[in-house]
């Protein structure tokens, strides 16, 4: 559970009404949502239930077909001109983006960088730092994951949860006021998980805001202010870990926990 003291001032994000279809198969089926800041919430539910298709319209990777996605009242791609939503430009999508962390199942490492590169490629980029703060925030973030010892490391040299958590210290690096992750255990060996999972129990003492899709129910447990359930496309259930996970009012939560748990 979030444990900051102080109450955080950023990461409201606001889903209003969101439809997205792909070839014509309709994935979200006009989501509402709100998240507050220093919220941790934990999206589950069966593949194909539009988990993942959420996560990337919230920073813009998916675009939506109706409805909108704000954080702290702003649109990441879009920009409201006459009454109307329009797309706003790949660089201005980019610099919004950077108020929104992503973490995917996959890591996304540049292979041809070492570990502390990875995660001073973006803040060099967009010149929010000089070279010798890239590199010292970049060695207090991996200070922060444990991985100290591995800053002049290839992605190849290190284990996918090494991987996984050089990932999770490059998202922080832009200090977005939203993290998202995307399954960030699910390419892992099963022995590997815990370590992940640690530094993001660690983030949510923090007050930063955190979405996260899991299937690791203990996890979403232990760690969400608020379990949302969804299921073909909607909101089908959402309160308190001990609310959804131990006393599922819907028939369909109780029939998908009932088959995860065993």
């Amino acid at each position: 559970m979030s444990t900051t003291t102080e109450a955080p001032t950023r990461g409201l994000i606001e889903i209003h009404n969101v439809h997205k279809s792909f070839h014509g198969v309709e994935v979200l089926k006009g989501i509402d949502l709100t998240i507050h800041p220093g919220e941790v919430v934990a999206l589950l539910g069966p593949s194909g239930s539009g988990k993942s298709t959420l996560l990337r319209t919230i920073n813009h990777l998916e675009t939506v077909d109706a409805g909108s996605v704000t954080v702290d009242d702003e649109f990441i791609g879009y920009e409201l001109r006459g009454g109307k939503l329009h797309e706003l430009r790949e660089r201005e999508i980019l610099q919004r983006r950077t108020q929104v962390g992503i973490v995917f199942q996959n890591f996304h490492l540049f292979p041809h960088l070492t570990a502390l590169e990875n995660i001073t490629e973006a803040p060099l980029a967009l010149r929010r730092l000089t070279k010798g703060d890239a590199r010292d925030l970049a060695l207090s973030l991996l200070d922060r994951v444990g991985l100290s010892d591995k800053a002049d490391a290839y992605p190849r040299q290190l284990s996918g949860g090494q991987q996984q958590r050089v990932a999770i210290a490059r998202a922080l690096a832009l200090t977005p006021k939203v993290l998202l992750f995307d399954e960030p255990t699910s390419a892992l060996d099963p022995e590997l998980v815990g370590e992940v999972l640690d530094v993001i129990r660690d983030l949510a003492k923090f007050g930063t805001t955190l979405v996260i899709v899991t299937h690791e129910i203990g996890f979403a447990r232990e760690v969400a202010d608020r379990v949302v359930f969804l299921d073909q496309g909607r909101v089908v259930e959402q309160g308190t870990p001990a609310e959804v996970l131990t006393h599922p009012k819907h028939p369909r939560t109780r029939e998908f926990l009932a088959k995860v748990l065993g």
